[in-house]
């Protein structure tokens, strides 16, 4: 018997019968409003962090983000667990594990301390986020899929903004310590799981999930997306805020106004772009998030060859992110594709091969870093290129035996 079964199973249909703040979605919704306020506050006060009380080099932030990414790397080991506990319940668990670990971050004020306690966060975040993934395709009906993941992603920008907006009224008002702020912030997230763990029934969805690892040969394009996107994504995650930090001096209220400017637009934009993706399909989106962030990176590279200034920086920062947004295209292309039994055992492969790069990636761009910050973001753009190139690939109206434009053509050829 797996852990949560004890508890009151609704099935999908009954749950969306109940009050709307009962039902999957607000329980998805509340998920995604709680990992930002401990993870969003973790990253806006990182980089000061470690900078002003660690001591770190270009180095030491990349073997950090490197130890930050093997729990995505071993993001698999949910398919063992969900052997033992519900889906729901292990979602709810990370989250709890991912704001203790963040309320305790200021007490490891050493390369070897951070190394492990970001290690312990990392495992309640990726673990969190690749169930969550699983829920959500699950929970959600096609049709709707591209919207409200948009409004799931607007909810979690507004719960970051929060977090931003508390930190940049009261860090110099009131002089506060990163002891506090991580107390704070990781307790109330861990307190939010814990309340959506007594008052939510157990959703059971209608398809029961494998419980073994899923390798398809048909879903080898989803794969390929999903590494370039956790090579590229490092990158940008690990030395975009870095740069700002260390070449343009910003301080703690001065990258965290930029963190709120960044997340203001997203919870507009979102939504929008989650209707862009339903109206136009997967293909498109995909096609301009590629193009736009091979452009944003390489003006990146460009502003240590011409130094266009911090506020040139903070716009490609700005517009880095809403291209990042479209990224909701890869999940409804895969749940559109993909064999509903599938989703669980698929989010638990695609996390970890979303994290190969990326546990080798930050480590070894950090010493890029210290001799060429421009090299690490031609790297990025070259990524972009190669992502661009897959998602021609995608055809502009997927479904099983319709995987990727090459599947159609090798249908028609047999005809």
């Amino acid at each position: 018997m797996a852990i949560g079964d004890t508890l009151k199973i609704t099935s999908l249909d009954e749950g969306r019968q109940l009050p709307f703040w009962r039902t999957p979605i607000a329980l998805l919704a509340v998920m995604a409003f709680a990992m930002p306020v401990a993870f969003a506050t973790w990253s806006a006060l990182l980089n000061n962090f470690v900078i002003e009380v660690a001591s770190f080099d270009g180095s030491d932030i990349g073997w950090l983000h490197t130890v930050r990414e093997i729990p995505g790397f071993l993001a698999i080991g949910v398919i063992f667990l969900l052997l033992f506990i519900r889906e729901q319940v292990l979602g709810l668990v990370s989250l709890i594990l991912l704001g203790v670990a963040t309320a305790l971050t200021a007490q490891f004020p050493s390369l070897g301390g951070l190394l492990f306690v970001t290690l312990i966060s990392s495992i309640g975040f990726h673990y969190y986020e690749t169930v969550n993934q699983s829920l959500q395709l699950q929970w959600i009906e096609k049709d709707r899929a591209p919207q409200v993941l948009g409004w799931l992603l607007s909810v979690g920008s507004g719960a970051t903004l929060l977090a931003y907006l508390l930190i940049v009224v009261t860090w110099r008002t009131y002089d506060l310590s990163y002891d506090l702020v991580y107390w704070v912030s990781g307790g109330a997230t861990a307190l939010l799981a814990l309340v959506c763990f007594l008052i939510y029934p157990q959703f059971e969805s209608p398809n029961p999930q494998r419980k073994q690892m899923v390798l398809r040969r048909r879903y080898w394009l989803y794969y390929a997306l999903q590494f370039m996107s956790g090579a590229r994504r490092q990158i940008f995650v690990v030395f975009a805020g870095f740069m700002m930090v260390e070449r343009y001096g910003f301080e703690v209220h001065h990258i965290t106004s930029l963190y709120m400017v960044t997340l203001l637009v997203n919870i507009v934009v979102a939504p929008m772009l989650g209707s862009v993706v339903a109206r136009f399909g997967e293909r498109l989106a995909l096609i301009v998030e590629y193009s736009g962030l091979a452009a944003v990176f390489v003006l990146y590279a460009g502003l240590y060859i011409f130094d266009w200034g911090f506020v040139f920086a903070a716009v490609l920062y700005v517009v880095n992110h809403i291209f990042f947004a479209l990224a909701l295209a890869i999940k409804t292309y895969f749940q559109k594709i993909a064999d509903p039994a599938d989703i669980a055992p698929t989010a638990a492969v695609a996390f970890t091969i979303n994290h190969i790069a990326a546990v080798f990636l930050p480590a070894g761009l950090g010493y890029l870093w210290l001799t060429s910050p421009t090299a690490v973001f031609v790297a990025a753009a070259a990524m972009a290129c190669i992502s661009l190139g897959l998602s021609c690939l995608v055809p502009r109206h997927p479904k099983e035996g319709n995987e990727t434009v090459l599947t159609r053509g090798a249908a028609q050829h047999a005809e």
